[in-house]
């Protein structure tokens, strides 16, 4: 009985092992993924600038530690109130997902952050139209737009962002 599961298990991964490994993420494997995305896509200092539906988003690179972040800026964080910052703890709680909701500098910016070398492009993607989402959802449903329940359309508008986006970056 052992035997055979074991056996099974064998034979069920395979097919993974036998599946190529995609390359770890480098600033210049980064950088021509968001090229892909956004042609208009610019490098600047440790990272670059580029322009997804309109919202501008900031990607800083630290090969040397090992991190990426992609902010967006958001709105000015003057005037929030407890009301605001809960809302935004609770969207980081169950609906930002892999996007952040996070203040600094004065600004309330939407986050993604991951450790580069194990980042990879559909995950990049993923986080990058998330943080386009949460973005574009401050301030009503505090969403990455990933996981929608009901019948609106912001799961629809963020497949479609999301298929789009990985069109585009389909052959990097």
């Amino acid at each position: 009985m052992i035997r055979r599961l074991a056996a099974a298990l064998i034979l069920t991964a395979l097919p993974a092992f036998a599946q190529e490994a995609e390359p770890p993420m480098t600033a210049e494997r980064l950088i021509r993924i968001a090229i892909a995305l956004d042609p208009e896509a610019r490098v600047a200092g440790p990272g670059l600038e580029m322009t997804i539906s309109d919202v501008p988003i900031l990607i800083v690179m630290d090969p040397g530690a090992n991190r990426m972040r992609a902010m967006v800026p958001i709105a000015s964080a003057d005037g929030l109130d407890a009301d605001d910052l809960l809302r935004m703890m609770q969207a980081n709680f169950d609906s930002a997902l892999d996007a952040r909701y996070a203040v600094a500098n004065g600004r309330v910016w939407g986050v993604f952050l991951h450790p580069l070398a194990e980042l990879e492009r559909d995950q990049l993607i993923s986080g990058l139209a998330q943080v386009v989402s949460v973005a574009q959802t401050y301030g009503t449903f505090y969403s990455s737009g990933a996981a929608q329940f009901g019948s609106g359309d912001s799961a629809r508008m963020h497949r479609e962002l999301l298929e789009d986006l990985l069109d585009r970056g389909e052959a990097l």
